[in-house]
């Protein structure tokens, strides 16, 4: 991988992340952790919380959209 790749990926990857922020300060992901299946414990004095569900999503657009990219 040449410079100019690494640092037209680099430019793109930090354009994606403030694209995300921005959706996340506007509310877009308000979603997230409310789907079926994640999992909410409470007890008297500890809280855990695991988006088991939100995370499979994610990893699949992931996989979908990094198969579109890098598929040579």
């Amino acid at each position: 991988m040449d410079s100019r790749t690494l640092g037209l990926l680099i430019v793109g990857v930090g354009l994606a992340i403030v694209v995300i922020g921005g959706l996340v300060a506007l509310g877009a992901f308000g979603w997230f952790g409310r789907l079926p299946g994640d999992l909410r414990f409470e007890g008297e004095r500890t809280r855990v919380f695991l988006p088991i569900t939100s995370m499979l999503l994610i990893s699949l657009i992931l996989t979908l959209l990094l198969n579109l990219f890098l598929r040579r």
